[in-house]
């Protein structure tokens, strides 16, 4: 076994050698250049429209902020409400309330922890203007079903697309084989992903939003930049949420080892999928078997025939120094900072899940001797 003193965190910063960022950023030294949508600002925007195979790209300093502006640039009137999920990092539902919008919390699906399709449309009113699910765990939803109630009620759909960073819708022919892809930012009328430190793709701090119209990335070049259009000319009253250039090329290195990042997260967590599949008390999520998968993070579901809690086999872990997360927990609505306003809403599935899901370490590093603790306390958490 491994080192049983060893802190293992929940995740690890992937990060390029300290020598191909040291000579990336270099230029920065003779330019002086280092905010202000720079070469390396316009170099990643156009990296990442290939990337995620989108038509535009506006990179933000961080994923909330994306998220946020992105809402902003649709230019909803006070006090419309926007279908949303709980089960999610804060951010989302900040996103709304800062926007001066309306949550509307919609249950989830026990089976992928996304938004519950066949349960938005009783939730609909003459003040919906959109709908804001998020792909939780890189867990695809259901878009056919959420697009097809969307153009019934004339609703926009904004993904929160933080966990799904690189992944793909495929198309199969009638023998199985793939026959086309495309990126999960196409969905909706805009996507949103976070380059946070924490994701599989970071630039230490960073985030973007992706979409089809040329027009909103006019708006949100105005709303991240002050609305400065010029040494003398401003068209609209906006904020500072502009990636700066030392984060650009941390974003430009670490795309260059994107799909290496990703295949080693793939043999962790196919690791994890062989030790744990046959523990009585523990299933997985199901995600769609027509998207691909960038092994973000990697929940377990403890019901009842599981030995302990989910709260016990937390702090098991955590005495030995291994620190999982009860990730999401509580649900957004039940937060401390909405004074029990939700409280009442009939959210069963997501209060249920958030209760028993559990956030097992992944990351690229990951040592098989030290997955192999996390592992054996997970099958025996009782000595």
């Amino acid at each position: 076994m491994g080192d049983t003193n060893k802190r293992i965190l929940v995740t690890q910063s992937s990060m390029p050698s300290y020598e191909e960022y040291i000579e990336a950023i270099k230029p920065l030294w003779d330019t002086h250049w280092l905010t202000n949508m720079g070469v390396y600002h316009k170099e990643l925007e156009l990296e990442l429209r290939n990337f995620l195979d989108v038509p535009f790209v506006s990179l933000m300093v961080n994923g909330h902020m994306s998220l946020e502006l992105t809402l902003q640039s649709f230019g909803f009137p006070q006090g419309s409400e926007v279908i949303t999920t709980p089960y999610t990092f804060i951010s989302t539902t900040h996103a709304i309330v800062r926007n001066n919008l309306s949550p509307v919390f919609c249950d989830i699906k026990p089976e992928d922890g996304t938004i519950d399709e066949t349960k938005i449309e009783d939730l609909i009113t003459e003040k919906t203007v959109a709908i804001m699910p998020v792909h939780v765990y890189g867990n695809i939803c259901n878009d056919e079903e959420i697009q097809r109630i969307a153009y019934k009620y004339n609703l926009k759909v904004i993904y929160d697309a933080a966990h799904a960073f690189g992944e793909k819708m495929l198309t199969y022919d009638e023998n199985g084989n793939v026959i086309d892809t495309m990126g999960v930012g196409n969905l909706g009328d805009a996507s949103i992903f976070s380059f946070h430190a924490t994701k599989v793709f970071n630039t230490v701090e960073g985030g973007c939003s992706v979409f089809s119209n040329p027009i909103f990335y006019e708006k949100l070049y105005n709303l991240k930049n002050f609305g400065i259009r010029g040494e003398e000319l401003v068209v609209e009253v906006g904020a500072n949420a502009k990636m700066n250039e030392l984060c650009a090329i941390m974003g430009l290195c670490n795309l260059k080892h994107i799909d290496k990042a990703i295949e080693a997260r793939e043999k962790v967590a196919k690791r994890y999928d062989e030790a744990l599949e046959q523990v009585k008390g523990i299933h997985m999520l199901s995600p769609r078997p027509d998207a691909t998968r960038n092994f973000a993070y990697y929940p377990i579901v403890l019901d009842d025939e599981y030995p302990v809690s989910r709260d016990d086999l937390y702090l098991i872990l955590r005495e030995h120094n291994i620190f999982p997360r009860k990730y999401f927990y509580p649900i957004t609505s039940d937060q401390a900072c909405f004074k029990n306003k939700y409280k009442n809403c009939q959210l069963d599935n997501a209060r249920d899940l958030s209760n028993h899901v559990l956030m097992l370490p992944i990351y690229e590093l990951l040592q098989p001797e030290d997955q192999d603790r996390i592992i054996e306390i997970v099958r025996k958490p009782i000595n």
